[in-house]
């Protein structure tokens, strides 16, 4: 059984009042992993709530990338426990693939397949793991193709398309596995800052369709703007959660202030 709210710390009860459901999209209760003598993600208890968008900040090294790869199961935990809704997901030896039909990620790096156009790229998982006829695949992708700005790319291949273009379609081909919560790691870092804002925008019209999203980034300004709440993690552990409201005004912890002089005046 998973332990009430009330036994929960208040930083991760403290959900927006108009997210606020009976379940939890995601409950994480302890989790911690480890690499060799290294503990990357320390007692990690937090509650994302259903179409709540979660940023994770922090220094490079301070464990948003292993947090989010722990949530999609790419990364067994080492002690602690995830649940999807009711159900825990961090169960040694559970099959994966259920779960990251539920829960999409998509990394800084876009990992397109090269040889393979657009199209090809966000149809051959819906076509492999979904079972969906090419027809339907296509229709899903053209239809998303176009929602992002992308309708003529969909021959292209990545060589031919910006940075911003690649990660966007990235996003697309994650989208069109038709996930219940959206894990975006470091999504903006790789690319020139002129391409930044393309890639923004997309996030902000998922978070309008009501998308679960947990984002780790360092684009302060954005998280301020569009996050329903802000985690700031350090050295492994969650040091602090709250509103960007309070989070980049009048953060609590005397960590959490350091770290945001710092990085605000850059």
């Amino acid at each position: 059984m998973t332990r009430s709210n009330d036994e929960l710390p208040a930083s991760a009860r403290a959900v927006p009042e108009s997210l606020v459901n009976e379940l939890p999209r995601l409950r994480l209760e302890s989790v911690s992993k480890c690499f060799d003598e290294v503990t990357v993600c320390d007692q990690i208890t937090l509650d994302i709530a259903v179409g709540e968008m979660l940023c994770l900040i922090g220094a490079s090294g301070s464990g948003k990338s292993t947090l989010l790869r722990c949530l999609n199961l790419l990364e067994p935990v080492d002690d602690g426990r995830i649940w999807l809704d009711n159900t825990e997901i961090s169960i040694p030896g559970l099959d994966p693939g259920p779960v990251r039909k539920r829960i999409g990620i998509v990394f800084q790096s876009f990992n397109l397949f090269p040889h393979m156009t657009v199209m090809d790229n966000i149809t051959l998982a819906p076509k492999r793991v979904l079972q969906q006829e090419p027809e339907q695949a296509q229709s899903v992708a053209r239809t998303l193709l176009a929602q992002f700005g992308l309708e003529d790319k969909a021959k292209e291949y990545p060589d031919r398309l910006s940075g911003g273009q690649q990660q966007r379609v990235a996003i697309v081909r994650a989208l069109a596995m038709k996930p219940e919560v959206m894990l975006l790691d470091e999504i903006t870092s790789a690319l020139d800052p002129e391409l930044v804002g393309e890639v923004l925008d997309v996030v902000r019209a998922l978070k309008g369709q009501g998308m679960t999203i947990v984002l780790a980034t360092h684009e302060m300004s954005f998280a301020r703007e569009v996050a329903d709440r802000v985690c700031f993690l350090d050295k492994g552990k969650v040091v602090e959660v709250a509103p960007p409201e309070v989070m980049f005004s009048n953060p609590a912890q005397q960590r959490t202030q350091q770290f945001l002089r710092r990085v605000l005046q850059q």
